[in-house]
């Protein structure tokens, strides 16, 4: 039979298709922050714990195959074999073992890593107020009283406390390096409490689909030495607009892939009164017709 045309540069192809996630940076697994570093180390011993099943599960498949295999004369057959004490109890207490361990390291991790716990510094926490938009994230300083839109600059070493909330439906916030995923919701107030314990960039994103947007709805975090920090105050306070209740409106019409962009002053209240709804919830996706440049899909 003559072979496929192009079938080995094909199968080729499929073997060497792996090596493009090599440049893939393991985020989770490359934690720049006590957080994310906590947090990995439960994932690695909640593996390690696992695998007491797996592997031995894995490997007695393989023996019995091997052992009880047709041509073996040796193996001993037990057709009326029906019950074993002994071996009911190695079969149960190994998974029970497991599980005991497993909830151990759960409940030490969520009382350790919960997300309104202040970290343990001698720095005074920055306070961050962050709003989810269709389809961009709003962050507010309100002791610097500046405010940008996805772009989020903290001081490395200094631990950051997040006061979350969304203007339309649900969402998620998330910077895998530094830990801590956490839902916003309309109406209500999350608290989250991250750091970054060297400077560096990092990705922030949406991890809940929240409509056409979501896909784009990343923000980038750049960790910079404290003085850097305030001169990045200083600069955000002499361009861009101000952010007051009627910028606001305008900010929560839906827009995709919006680059980073600052306000040099903010409203003090605006935060509460987004999160008491004295400010309109945004339309959000459930509204259906969103402007056409923003979902050519959409009917009208």
């Amino acid at each position: 039979m003559p072979s496929e045309p192009g079938g080995p540069f094909r199968r080729a192809l499929v073997l060497l298709a792996p090596l493009a996630l090599t440049a893939c940076q393991p985020a989770v697994l490359d934690p720049q922050g006590s957080v994310g570093i906590a947090e990995k180390t439960i994932l690695i011993d909640s593996l390690a714990i696992m695998l007491a099943i797996v592997v031995p599960t894995v490997a007695a498949t393989f023996g019995f195959a091997w052992w009880f295999r047709a041509s073996n004369t040796r193996a001993r057959h037990m057709p009326q074999f029906a019950y074993s004490g002994a071996l009911e109890l190695l079969v149960w207490s190994v998974p029970l073992l497991t599980i005991l361990l497993l909830g151990g390291v759960a409940w030490i991790g969520s009382h350790d890593l919960d997300p309104a716990k202040p970290l343990p510094s001698d720095a005074r926490p920055l306070e961050v107020q962050g709003v989810s938009l269709d389809w961009k994230w709003l962050f507010i300083y309100p002791d610097q009283k500046v405010a940008s839109v996805n772009q989020l600059v903290i001081p490395a070493g200094v631990p950051v406390h997040f006061s979350l909330t969304s203007a339309s439906v649900m969402n998620a916030f998330f910077i895998p390096q530094l830990g801590s995923m956490i839902y916003t919701m309309n109406g209500m107030t999350s608290q989250l409490n991250l750091v970054a314990d060297t400077p560096g960039d990092f990705r922030g994103l949406s991890s809940h689909y929240s409509g056409d947007g979501f896909s784009d709805m990343h923000f980038g975090v750049r960790a910079v030495p404290a003085a850097d920090f305030e001169g990045w105050v200083d600069a955000t306070r002499k361009t861009g607009n101000v952010l007051d209740a009627a910028g606001y409106n305008d900010l929560a019409r839906q827009t995709i892939n919006v680059s980073p962009f600052t306000y040099r002053e903010v409203d003090p209240h605006l935060y509460q009164m987004i999160v008491t709804q004295k400010l309109p919830p945004g339309p959000g996706p459930e509204a259906g017709q969103p402007d056409r440049t923003v979902s050519p899909r959409t009917e009208k």
